[in-house]
């Protein structure tokens, strides 16, 4: 063979790689999310196969619907304030100080971020309801309780991205404005805050994007009269079969989380030119030791991790360690086993080993297609119709963590009677739960890996290339072994939103083959003698699975600053 027909087939063999590794994942996001999503609210939207909008102003002129759109904008508000005024704090003590356990404690705060949400309220039930230690305030089942819970998944979102942001400032500026005269707080209000702006946007967009589109929380701790945008569609399809409501405040939801996608993916790119154009401090001089000045936000920290984290959990553990009559027992952990007690099909540890190897399927599909993905978006085209394409992919990637659960659940089942006449119905199957848990998690594991592959020196690349290796052997030799720690962080990612999943999997479980959230709820809510005890120990075995998950994963962490940053979402 000639040397320019072995550059050709090379050439041939390279276009063919990537345009399968785009096709692959595109193919299987227009299928199982897209088609769904549109035929679901196209069904609400359409009469007897025509398009009838009567149903925009009727539901529009119903108080109910502006009542839950208000309530979704202030829990959402809400919890954005408290996260950030929690969450800068414990980006300042983790991030700026060193101090022994600092690694544990960055670790710990993974966990709330990944625990499924079902433990989450079910923690916040056994804390502030009947029986509960802080049941004198009167909290439960009040919108509190709903912007404290929703507060304690994010202010691990804030201290993170915040965080990172904040490691790499270049202190010379505060230290010029100390120099100069002003006082420590002046020279953090006007010098170092007005740095951290745009990390401090970026986090409050996503707090916002988060909280909005709840879903286990605000149905557990808020009931219909705190009820979300999310959990009135979940009420309206389920409840009602409104199709053409809930269809309609689809549509709403989409309008509330484009917008919230657009402001943080603005603010972030904003926040990452920030970082770039000041240098990183050296080595060893980004930290400090914890002084006298430092105090209030050691305990502000400290109060947060202890209150808001620690406690609802412990006392999740003591409660499911508790009898009917108030004595110490295992009696709760002893009826996972059995199912004679309990309104369940099946044993509780039977949902556990469910839950877990559906996990393992749709952690194994959300990293396959992740990796493809991240791969191709790490590249760097000439052409502007190739960037500007990546960049819709990109936004297509990102789309079902903004997009309801409840709402990519309900097309599923809609859909997939024999989808693209393979002549199986999948609805009757549980093959559909690991799809829909893979859609869920497939945008973590973009996030952790991209930014891997981005930081790696295009010119690596090209010198292996110009030595003679095959695409192949880049992949292998660079790509690959550069990205391998974060692989395993997000892995870990993949399992545990896999295994915490509750929105759509609830709408997708079959009789006897119900997960293990799926199953927490159904006990928590349920008034037999026994029910809510076993429910409360299955959702410290959930908790206790992906606290461990995470505690493992985050160990794998890559330690450069820079990817530690860009690679949180």
């Amino acid at each position: 063979m000639t040397r320019s027909a072995s550059n050709h087939s090379l050439h041939v063999g390279r276009w063919l790689g990537w345009t399968l590794a785009t096709l692959l994942p595109l193919g299987f996001i227009l299928l199982f999310f897209v088609w769904p999503v549109v035929s679901l609210v196209a069904t609400g939207l359409t009469n007897d196969g025509q398009l009838d909008l009567s149903g925009i102003p009727e539901v529009f002129g119903d108080a109910r619907t502006w009542q839950v759109i208000g309530q979704t904008i202030l829990q959402a508000v809400g919890s954005t304030v408290i996260s950030l005024l929690l969450g800068l704090p414990a980006a300042y003590v983790l991030y700026r100080l060193d101090f022994p356990g600092r690694a544990f404690l960055r670790g710990f705060l993974t966990v709330p971020f990944v625990l499924p949400t079902v433990v989450v309220g079910t923690a916040f039930t056994a804390l502030l309801g009947p029986g509960g230690p802080l049941e004198w305030l009167g909290l439960d089942r009040s919108f509190v309780a709903i912007i404290i819970a929703l507060a304690f998944f994010n202010v691990t979102v804030v201290a993170r991205t915040v965080g990172g942001f904040w490691a790499r400032l270049d202190d010379s500026a505060a230290m010029a404005a100390r120099v100069m005269g002003a006082g420590r707080v002046r020279a953090w209000l006007t010098v170092t805050f007005p740095a951290l702006v745009p990390a401090l946007a970026s986090a409050a967009a996503l707090v916002f994007l988060f909280s909005s589109t709840s879903f286990g929380i605000v149905l557990i701790l808020g009931g219909r009269e705190f009820a979300n945008v999310e959990t009135e569609i979940y009420r309206l399809t389920v409840q009602f079969l409104d199709l053409r409501s809930a269809a309609v405040l689809s549509l709403a939801q989409f309008v509330i989380v484009g917008l919230a996608l657009t402001v943080s993916a603005r603010l972030r790119s904003s926040g990452e030119r920030a970082v770039e154009l000041r240098a990183e401090a050296p080595q060893g001089q980004r930290e400090k030791r914890p002084g006298i000045a430092d105090l209030p936000a050691l305990v502000m920290f400290g109060a947060t991790v202890l209150i808001l984290h620690a406690l609802p959990i412990l006392t999740l553990l003591g409660r499911s360690l508790r009898a009917a009559d108030g004595s110490w027992s295992f009696g709760n952990y002893a009826a996972l086993f059995s199912s004679a007690d309990l309104p369940i099909e099946g044993t509780v540890l039977e949902s556990i080993w469910l839950s877990l190897r559906i996990s393992c399927v749709a952690a194994a599909i959300a990293m396959f297609l992740g990796v493809l993905i991240a791969l191709v978006l790490s590249r760097r085209p000439g052409s502007d119709v190739l960037r500007r394409g990546m960049s819709l992919f990109d936004g297509l990637v990102m789309l079902p963590l903004g997009v309801s659960a409840v709402t990519l659940g309900f097309g599923l089942l809609l859909t997939m009677n024999k989808p693209l006449g393979i002549g199986f119905d999948l609805r009757t199957s549980v093959a559909l739960i690991p799809i829909a848990q893979a859609l869920v998690a497939l945008p973590l594991v973009v996030r952790t890996l991209l930014p891997v592959l981005r930081s790696i020196d295009q010119r690596l690349r090209f010198a292996a290339t110009s030595l003679g290796a095959s695409p192949l052997a880049v992949l292998r030799t660079i790509d690959l072994p550069m990205v391998g720690r974060s692989a395993g962080l997000a892995l870990g990612f993949a399992f545990a939103a896999s295994l915490g999943e509750f929105g759509a999997t609830s709408f997708l479980v079959r009789p006897g083959e119900q997960t293990l959230p799926v199953v927490i709820a159904q006990l928590i809510g349920h008034q037999a003698p026994g029910s809510y005890g076993a429910g409360l120990a299955g959702a410290v075995v959930l908790g206790a699975l992906t606290a461990a998950v995470m505690l493992v994963a985050d160990r794998l962490r890559a330690d450069r600053i820079g990817s530690e940053f860009r690679g949180e979402f």
